[in-house]
């Protein structure tokens, strides 16, 4: 069945110190979800705090972005971490970014896992769980976005059993597998830089429930969420390509928490 509202989100706030990352200031105004970096894979408080201003000034809902503690490797490195560690990790940045957006009288919508924790979670949900019961207990109306195409079974059963909301997260500028997992970035073709090639599958995904993978076949996936990667260099013309053509069929873009 098509989707008539869906949302839009980006990764961003992953600059750090003098390093700029990312076209934050163009990119946030076309997005309704804004994932921000915590400090631990990227950004800085100073980051933190201008990115929830320029969020709040263009009326985007905003997320913590919590990762491994890595910025040499930008939280990409798949981390020997305890499920008690991760829950730490996790309760620590949603901590420091919630104290930024109070500071500015706005509350945070989401939760998205950044990187390998993110990627370790799909293959193991024990780490969906920590995730979760980090989130439950720090602030149960936040939304935690997930993998769409995985194990929704037992995604349904984590959100359900801490009474969290799930978002279905698809990624419009990355390969996928025909498991729904994602094409490991050090494949060749695993991130897509083509707007056209970009819109076109998320159009497929939103109309048909469906994406092409990277070996040709098709699966079946259907989405709350769609994303595209702050750092990658063509996120300011993906984001447009895919907001015209989400407007041109119809389909409202709109944060989570006003249709989950």
């Amino acid at each position: 069945m098509p989707v008539n509202k869906i949302d839009l989100n980006s990764d961003v706030g992953e600059s750090f110190g003098n390093y700029k990352l990312g076209l934050d200031e163009d990119v946030i105004p076309l997005i309704s979800s804004a994932n921000i970096a915590c400090g631990f894979h990227a950004g800085d408080p100073a980051v933190m705090r201008h990115t929830i201003t320029i969020a709040k000034e263009n009326g985007v809902a905003i997320g913590a972005h919590p990762g491994f503690p890595d910025l040499v490797g930008f939280g990409r490195r798949n981390l020997d971490a305890s499920l008690e560690e991760i829950k730490d990790f996790v309760t620590y940045q949603i901590g420091a970014l919630q104290a930024f957006a109070a500071a500015q009288g706005v509350k945070l919508q989401h939760v998205k896992p950044h990187g390998a924790l993110y990627t370790m979670a799909v293959k193991n949900a024990a780490i969906w769980q920590a995730v979760a019961e980090a989130i439950a207990a720090v602030d149960s109306r936040l939304i935690l976005f997930v993998l769409a195409g995985t194990d929704r079974q037992n995604l349904e059963a984590v959100g359900a059993g801490h009474g969290i909301r799930i978002a279905y997260e698809f990624f419009g500028d990355r390969a996928y597998n025909s498991d729904g997992s994602l094409v490991s970035r050090k494949e060749p073709g695993s991130v897509i830089h083509d707007g056209d090639m970009v819109a076109e599958k998320v159009l497929k995904m939103v109309q048909e429930g469906r994406v092409v993978c990277k070996d040709g076949s098709e699966i079946e996936l259907t989405a709350d969420t769609i994303c595209v990667h702050g750092d990658n260099p063509s996120a300011l013309s993906l984001v447009r390509k895919i907001r015209e053509a989400l407007q041109a069929s119809g389909v409202e873009i709109a944060p989570p928490e006003t249709f989950l």
